[in-house]
């Protein structure tokens, strides 16, 4: 049982963010979601995700005070909602609940990753790889194993206890399954490496659609075991750091208590694809995504890789609405190949955030040439900014992002 002290300290931090919640800006960011997300936008929307919090600690507003490891993990999390909506809110949305993670065990593939990491900031997660390649022959497949899911009923019921006390009377506890995330290569250039994985494409074809058949086959196996076991999570407020607010959602036939695919958004990507040939990453990816995609109600396509020469192949893949547009696109082509028919959902570049001197006005101009080109080709847009790896230790640099997007966003 946890100290009444580190009770209290949650239960202060619930209170502030029940009263943030409870504000009618809450729907109505919600409802410019949706607007968005149905390709009928009132204006651009901005969110914030990925944050360096290492460098964010103003006035300790995110040192943590419980000594329980499981409060301490609630206590970070409002600490810093609360710093983000003080801060650099932009379109962000302050939930009136708390979801609380299933006890839900994945054996996974059974491929365990080795690998040298290199650290810049001892005190940032974001560290470099290198992996090791360890398909090399064809007794190297049969190493992928199917994922096995299973539910431990009495952790998640200890689970829901804990937060009970913690919350009730100030926020609703909401049960979450499991919100998937299923990357085909993600995984395998952890396996191979991304070199090792690029070459095999050229060198062993039929040997690489084995290896990404095999890892297709096992994410359907999951889902389906998710779906049938009820352990699917409920209406996503995200999806890869964007708002995923839908009427389209869930969809008719609902049922609470056991969420099916169809009822929720799915986000792929191939990042390491950034420099194949439109053909292989139809090939290699788009065939293999679409058996994944074609299971849920709506999809997310996209992230650091860029797909402005790649939109002919990205249509073919079922229930996209919204597509990346990372740093490396040409935004012009990016939106003429979108036109009308998904939001283009810009990436800023970081970057901008790690340069000295940090120059506001590169922000400006940045953030309007694509608002522009969006408007020439009639796009719904979303800035989201991710991947923020430094500010430099100058959290102001990220709140004059943060006001300089709204104001592009807003003008």
């Amino acid at each position: 049982m946890a100290s009444r002290q580190d009770v209290a300290q949650v239960r202060e931090l619930a209170a502030q963010v029940a009263e943030i919640a409870a504000l009618p800006h809450q729907e109505e960011t919600r409802r410019l979601w949706r607007r968005l997300n149905a390709l009928q936008p009132v204006r651009p929307m901005v969110t914030i995700d990925q944050v360096c919090w290492n460098e964010m600690n103003l006035e300790d507003a995110l040192t943590l005070r419980c000594t329980d490891p499981e409060l301490r993990g609630y206590e970070g999390h409002l600490r810093r909602t609360l710093l983000q909506w003080r801060h650099f809110p932009v379109d962000m949305v302050v939930e009136p609940f708390v979801r609380v993670a299933k006890a839900v065990h994945n054996t996974g593939f059974g491929v365990h990753v080795e690998e040298a990491t290199a650290v810049t900031d001892p005190t940032n997660s974001v560290v470099g790889h290198r992996f090791t390649n360890q398909f090399l022959n064809e007794d190297d497949l049969a190493r992928v194993q199917t994922p096995r899911i299973s539910h431990d009923q009495a952790e998640t019921d200890r689970r829901l206890s804990v937060a009970h006390e913690l919350f009730d009377g100030l926020l609703e506890v909401r049960a979450e399954g499991v919100d998937p995330y299923l990357s085909l290569w993600d995984p395998i250039s952890t396996w191979m490496g991304v070199e090792g994985a690029l070459y095999g494409l050229v060198d062993r074809p039929d040997y690489m659609h084995r290896l990404v058949g095999r890892v297709t086959d096992g994410y359907m196996s999951m889902l389906t075991q998710l779906e049938e076991q009820g352990l699917l999570c409920g209406p996503q407020s995200l999806i890869h750091c964007t708002g995923a607010y839908t009427d389209e959602l869930p969809a008719a036939g609902y049922d609470a208590s056991r969420p099916r695919l169809k009822d929720l958004w799915m986000f792929g990507l191939a990042q390491m694809f950034s420099t194949v040939s439109p053909a292989m990453f139809k090939e290699y990816e788009v065939d293999y995504a679409s058996r994944i995609c074609g299971r849920f109600g709506l999809v997310y396509y996209g992230c650091c890789d860029p797909l402005d020469n790649k939109m002919a192949e990205v249509r073919l893949i079922p229930h996209v609405r919204k597509v990346s547009m990372s740093p490396w696109v040409n935004e012009e082509q990016g939106a003429a190949a979108i036109g009308r028919d998904f939001v283009y959902s810009r990436k800023p570049n970081p970057a901008f955030l790690a340069w000295d001197p940090f120059d506001p006005e590169a922000v400006r101009r940045d953030l309007l040439a694509t608002r522009q080109a969006c408007q020439r080709h009639g796009c719904p847009l979303e800035f989201i900014l991710k991947d923020i790896s430094t500010v430099r230790y100058q959290p102001e640099r990220l709140f004059t992002w943060a006001r300089i997007a709204m104001e592009v966003a807003c003008g």
